[in-house]
């Protein structure tokens, strides 16, 4: 059953978000995944690479192809991922299983390179992700229907897309950049009256959140 306000009641008897409807498999990732605060490494770095897969697709589709790309992609191990040569791109090109885009495929790869870079920086992926976690300043005072449609942008995710690009990352919009936040846990766009709302912040209040490491910090 739906409501005016974006939340809906499912057959459990749960509320939540509006976005995953009735499919078991949407309805699984709204309640297990998106939202939850994520600090590993190749998780973050499989999310930012599926985002830019998803660009001009919904999310669902990628998430049903999630296991085919972990297959495809050496499970985003970006030291792997970063190997990939010729022969890859067109073993990726004819892998029915995935989005066999090839300019997303080069981009992903590419990516991997300079994640590689990025941990070499900052000490590990989750160190420059978190280190631009919005403060409350930056954050609605109400998660609501009309906030979360509002705009799939903020001036945080276009500060990290246009920080990314100059390092050289592509496929890494605002708007890819923005659901990626969303999806990892750096924001809580949990709908207010989510029965995962709750349970999300908890999480991101008990975080111990990664810190660059201070070699990185002294510039040695």
């Amino acid at each position: 059953m739906a409501h005016d306000n974006g939340l809906i009641t499912g057959e459990d008897g749960r509320i939540r978000c509006f976005w995953p409807g009735d499919l078991p498999d949407y309805l699984a990732y709204h309640d297990h995944e998106w939202g939850r605060p994520v600090t590993d490494d190749v998780r973050l770095f499989e999310k930012i690479c599926l985002e830019g897969f998803q660009s001009g697709l919904s999310w669902l589709t990628i998430l049903r192809k999630r296991e085919n790309f972990r297959a495809a992609f050496a499970g985003f191990d970006f030291r792997k991922v970063a190997r990939f040569g010729d022969s890859d791109i067109e073993r990726l090109l004819g892998d029915k299983g995935i989005v066999r885009h090839r300019g997303k495929i080069v981009s992903t790869i590419n990516n991997a390179a300079r994640a590689i870079e990025m941990v070499e920086e900052f000490g590990s992926l989750a160190a420059y992700f978190w280190s631009h976690e919005p403060g409350p300043a930056d954050r609605p005072e109400t998660v609501d229907y009309a906030t979360l449609t509002a705009n799939p942008t903020t001036p945080v995710s276009t500060r990290i897309s246009k920080d990314l690009k100059k390092r050289g990352w592509s496929f890494v919009g605002p708007t890819t950049v923005y659901a990626f936040m969303q999806a990892m846990g750096l924001v809580n766009d949990h709908l207010e009256g989510c029965h995962c709302r709750v349970e999300v912040e908890a999480l991101r209040n008990s975080l111990e959140r990664p810190r660059i490491a201070a070699t990185r910090v002294a510039g040695k």
